[in-house]
């Protein structure tokens, strides 16, 4: 497919000022190219052509910074481009305009933030932009929780996919490729022999770094080899100062142990302070969706200590890979956690292990993007469903040439709407099982999807009547009973999700084929 990703209007892709959404898009853009004919829109920025083409991917910027402008932007260049998906980062309010633009695409979103809430946008225009995008991605069990309380009718667009890590670049501090970068950080900084305890991130309030300081002096009474290291500015690229900034530095100022602040740090030297560290501790307040900095940790090789704040616990296993504070007002919270792992020496160093090998599992670009591709695919399925929302049945007629043809069991709403019978008893697929014919003999291939994007441009019911052997029949033809109606509803369920997944598995595979 043609696919138009858009980021946000607030910072450059490739990811040259940092973000973790202009990260999230450079560490899948690698394999999604290999797929897809991919263009990446975002704002433009002096170190960055407007137009290029890196490695078969398109990039395109344009002004941004402010969403009006953004969203201008963003449109007129869509109005003059066609692509067959959009894929919109973390932007819902996009969607309206962006379906204006582009009637025919399907729209898939990625939510890295709470943009749904009635603060950030309107209840009517929540629901309408719900209305018009075919999936729903979502960084964390958190942000997906917040979109279906709010809107219920969401829950079956909604996926989670964890973020990655480069573990190429974030390394352990004791691997070959990182101990002169460790070694070296540690002496010019005066942490030898220290037992380093990183921050990264913003300098914000709701970031909480004043709580992690203010742990230090009883931390410190306990280990007398502690050090700090503060890795981050108020905003991004930006190393101005705020009161909030001024504080931290008064608070760090009358600790007995070294404080390293480091300001801004670029992205591609950040994994250089990870490998310089001995644990590291996020002090998040805030509902944070899920921070990218406990991927990097991780694979780092870094035991964690992180805050019962969104979705921040949703990839630590206490004990294993780190351990949650449960109430990060309180700095003696934070000093209770890391004083749990340095008083245990082996503890820290199996947490440490076990992340890295999560990172190595779980946690890698390859998955994130391999997740992503699904959720294109299904999207694409969708689609063509969509056409056989109310047919009930499909004759051989489609094609003639026998494995060939689209079989009867592709009637997947006719029945669901009009018999109450269970998949078992109406010899439906279920969905552990291929489609196949009577023979038995699967049949997705080629010829099968080329006829189904045929009926599916067959826009009205009289076209589509005159393609199959049976007429469609209004879904409210008959009277049934509340109990009729749930059983015709979990077959309706069954029977699409049964479809959806083969129809993915196999647009996976004729890509599969097309790049071998």
């Amino acid at each position: 497919m043609k696919i138009l990703m858009i980021s946000t209007e607030k910072l450059p892709v490739p990811p040259v000022l940092g973000g973790a959404i202009q990260t999230y898009i450079s560490g899948i853009l690698p394999f999604l190219k290999k797929a897809h004919d991919i263009t990446v829109l975002g704002i433009s920025d002096p170190s960055l052509p407007d137009k290029e083409t890196l490695d078969h991917v398109h990039y395109v910027r344009v002004p941004g910074k402010i969403f009006e402008l953004y969203h201008t932007e963003v449109c007129k260049y869509i109005e003059q481009n066609e692509f067959d998906l959009i894929h919109i980062f973390n932007r819902p309010r996009l969607v309206l305009p962006v379906r204006q633009a582009a009637p025919k695409s399907k729209i898939t979103l990625s939510m890295h933030n709470d943009m749904f809430n009635h603060n950030k946008i309107s209840f009517e225009e929540a629901n309408l932009v719900l209305h018009e995008v075919t999936r729903i991605v979502t960084v964390s069990n958190y942000v997906g929780n917040v979109i279906r309380t709010l809107y219920p009718q969401a829950d079956p667009k909604l996926r989670t996919i964890y973020s990655g890590v480069d573990t190429e670049r974030f390394l352990p501090g004791h691997s070959p490729k990182m101990q002169d970068i460790r070694n070296e950080l540690r002496r010019a900084n005066g942490l030898d022999n220290k037992t380093v305890i990183l921050f990264a991130g913003r300098l914000s309030h709701n970031k909480g770094v004043d709580r992690l300081i203010r742990a230090l002096p009883e931390l410190s009474e306990k280990f007398r080899d502690l050090a700090l290291v503060i890795v981050g500015s108020k905003w991004f690229s930006k190393d101005d100062m705020t009161d909030y900034i001024a504080y931290v530095r008064a608070l760090a100022e009358k600790l007995d142990i070294p404080v390293v602040s480091t300001g801004f740090v670029a992205p591609n030297e950040i994994q250089n302070w990870f490998a310089a560290a001995d644990l590291f501790v996020c002090t998040s307040l805030w509902q944070e969706p899920l921070a990218r900095v406990h991927y990097e940790a991780m694979a780092a090789g870094l035991p964690i200590v992180t805050t019962a704040r969104g979705g921040n616990p949703e990839v630590i296993i206490p004990g294993e890979n780190g351990l949650v504070v449960d109430n990060p007002e309180a700095p003696a919270d934070f000093a209770e956690k890391i004083s749990e792992i340095l008083s245990n020496r082996l503890l820290m160093k199996r947490m440490g292990e076990n992340g890295r090998q999560l990172a190595l599992s779980e946690y890698q670009w390859d998955r994130v993007a391999s997740d992503v591709l699904q959720v294109w695919n299904e999207a694409e399925v969708t689609e063509l469903l969509e056409g056989y929302e109310t047919v009930p049945n499909i004759s051989s007629n489609i094609a003639k040439d026998g494995e060939d043809t689209v079989p009867d069991s592709i009637a997947i709403e006719a029945a669901a709407d009009h018999s109450s019978h269970s998949p078992e008893e109406m010899e439906l697929p279920t969905p552990d099982t291929s489609i196949t014919q009577g023979s038995g003999k699967t049949i997705w291939n080629r010829k099968m999807l080329s006829a189904l994007k045929k009926k599916r441009e067959q826009k009205t019911r009289k076209n589509i009547s005159a393609a199959f052997a049976a007429p469609p029949l209004p879904v409210n033809q008959f009277e049934i009973s509340s109990t009729q109606k749930t059983k015709r509803d979990t077959i309706k369920s069954h029977l699409r999700e049964s479809i959806r997944t083969n129809l993915a598995d196999f647009l996976n595979g004729v890509r599969n084929a097309e790049n071998t």
